[in-house]
C-alpha cells in the first residue's frame, strides 16, 4: 500500500479547517514556511497531486519557486496557535521557524517538521498565475482580489508521505 492511501482524512477539513504549512528551501539552503488554508488533493496526469495557492507578495513564494520540491505539513489541533503565527508573520522580518518551536529536518530535499502528524513531499509539475479574465464567477475577483494580487497555482506530485 502506498502511504498516500493513509491520508484517509477529509481533505476539506484537513486543509480548510486545520490548515497546513507550505515549506521550501531556497538555493542558498534557507528554509521558509507559511500557513495555507487554500488547496486540494486529487489525481491529475496519472499522478496523485496537490494543488496550492500562493500570493505574489508572500515571502515563501520565492522559496517554492527556487525549489524542485516543497512540503505540506499537517499538525494536530494543539498547533493551531503556531499555525496562526506562521501565517501572520513574514520570514523576511524574523526567523519564524526558530521562533515557532518547530524542529526542522530535511527529507528528499524538502523541509520536514518533526512535530507534524503528516507531511507530503511534493515535486512541482506546473505553475500558473491566475488572471482576472479567466474568472467565470467574477464575484470572487471583487471578494478575494481587491488588490489584484492573484495567486500562483502550483500543481505538484506527491512523491512521499511521512506519517
Amino acid at each position: 500500500m502506498d502511504k498516500t492511501d493513509m491520508i484517509g482524512q477529509d481533505v476539506f477539513s484537513l486543509i480548510g479547517d486545520r490548515w497546513m504549512l507550505v515549506a521550501a528551501t531556497d538555493k542558498e539552503g534557507k528554509t521558509n514556511a507559511m500557513t495555507a488554508s487554500w488547496g486540494g488533493m486529487g489525481v491529475l496526469w496519472g499522478k496523485k497531486v496537490v494543488f496550492v495557492f500562493i500570493r505574489p507578495q508572500r515571502y515563501t513564494k520565492k522559496f517554492v519557486d527556487d525549489a524542485e520540491v516543497f512540503s505540506l505539513s499537517f499538525f494536530d489541533e494543539s498547533y493551531k496557535t503556531m499555525l496562526g503565527y506562521m501565517g501572520k508573520v513574514s520570514g523576511r522580518n524574523e526567523d519564524k521557524i526558530a521562533k515557532s518551536g518547530l524542529t526542522l529536518t530535511d527529507k528528499s530535499g524538502a523541509p520536514v517538521f518533526k512535530e507534524a502528524s503528516m507531511t507530503l513531499i511534493c515535486r512541482k509539475l506546473y505553475r500558473q498565475t491566475m488572471k482576472e479574465e479567466n474568472f467565470i464567477d467574477t464575484s470572487n475577483v471583487e471578494k478575494w482580489y481587491p488588490q489584484k494580487d492573484y495567486h500562483d497555482v502550483y500543481v505538484a506530485e506527491i512523491t512521499e508521505t511521512i506519517c
